[in-house]
C-alpha cells in the first residue's frame, strides 16, 4: 500500500504540473467498500486539488433539473482529481430499485449518459469508472457490523434496511447498467471487493495504471485478475459477480 501511495503522490505532482483532469466514478452495492476505497486513495494526496464528491439527496429545486446539472459543478478543473462516491449511476442502481424515479427517467438516463460521458474525455477530462462488487453473505455480515458498532454509526442508511432484502432487484438494475453503459470509450472496471485488503491495492494500482505514466509504475505488483477485471457479459454468468 505504501509503494502504491507513493506512486499515486507522485503522478499528482506530474497531473498538477500538466493540468491533468481526472474523475473517477466509484458505484457498487451498500457495504461494498466505496468509504474504505477512497479514504486510502485521497489520503497523501493534496487537499487542494483533491476531492471526493459524496452528493445528498436533491433538493426540490434539483428535482426540476436535468438530471446531470447538479453533478456538472463537481467535475474536476486543471490539475485535480473529483471522486465521485456514488454519482449519476444512482439513476441507473438505487433510484429504480426504490422507486425514487420513474422508468421513463430510468430509460432516459441510460440513453444520455454515455453521450455524457464521450463529451467529457473528448474534452480531456481523465474518467474511469469502478464497479465494486460484494457477495450478500459479506454484505450482511458488514450492515451487521455497522449497526452494532458506534464508530461506524455514521454509516447507517435508511436503505441499509432493505438492501438485502432487494439483493436480486439490485442485481438486476447492476447487470442492466454494465451491460448499457460499459462502453470502448468509458468502461467499466470490476473489483471483487469481499477482501477489503485485496481490493484497495487492486483499485489503487488501476487508478496508477490508467492516469500514471509507465515510469511511475515499476517495481509495482500487477493486478490481481481475480480481483479486479474490465467487465465484460461473461461476467454475469460465471461467478466473478455476486448474484
Amino acid at each position: 500500500m505504501e509503494k502504491l501511495q507513493v506512486a499515486l503522490v507522485r503522478w499528482q505532482q506530474q497531473a498538477i504540473e500538466k493540468g491533468e483532469r481526472a474523475l473517477v466514478i466509484f458505484e457498487g452495492r451498500d457495504a461494498a467498500g466505496k468509504d474504505g476505497t477512497i479514504k486510502r486513495i485521497i489520503e497523501h494526496l493534496s487537499p487542494r486539488n483533491t476531492r471526493a464528491v459524496s452528493l445528498p439527496k436533491p433538493s426540490d429545486r434539483e428535482r426540476c433539473q436535468w438530471y446531470f446539472q447538479r453533478y456538472i459543478d463537481h467535475l474536476p478543473a486543471a490539475g485535480e482529481i473529483v471522486l465521485f462516491n456514488r454519482s449519476w449511476y444512482n439513476r441507473a442502481g438505487v433510484e429504480p430499485v426504490m422507486g425514487f424515479c420513474t422508468k421513463a427517467e430510468h430509460k432516459l438516463f441510460l440513453r444520455q449518459v454515455t453521450t455524457l460521458e464521450t463529451m467529457l474525455i473528448e474534452d480531456g477530462v481523465k474518467l474511469i469508472k469502478i464497479w465494486l462488487d460484494i457477495s450478500r453473505e459479506e454484505q450482511a455480515s458488514r450492515l451487521d457490523e455497522r449497526r452494532t458498532d458506534p464508530v461506524k454509526a455514521l454509516k447507517v442508511s435508511p436503505l441499509d434496511a432493505v438492501a438485502q432484502e432487494k439483493w436480486d432487484d439490485y442485481s438486476g438494475a447492476r447487470d442492466e447498467m454494465l451491460m448499457r453503459t460499459s462502453t470502448a470509450v468509458a468502461p467499466w472496471t470490476c473489483v471483487r471487493g469481499d477482501r477489503k485488503k485485496k481490493a484497495r491495492p487492486a483499485v489503487i494500482r488501476h487508478l496508477l495504471d490508467q492516469l500514471a505514466p509507465g515510469k511511475l509504475l515499476k517495481g509495482l505488483d500487477p493486478v490481481d485478475p481475480e480481483i479486479l477485471f474490465p467487465f465484460d457479459q461473461t461476467a454475469l454468468k460465471n461467478g466473478r459477480l455476486a448474484r
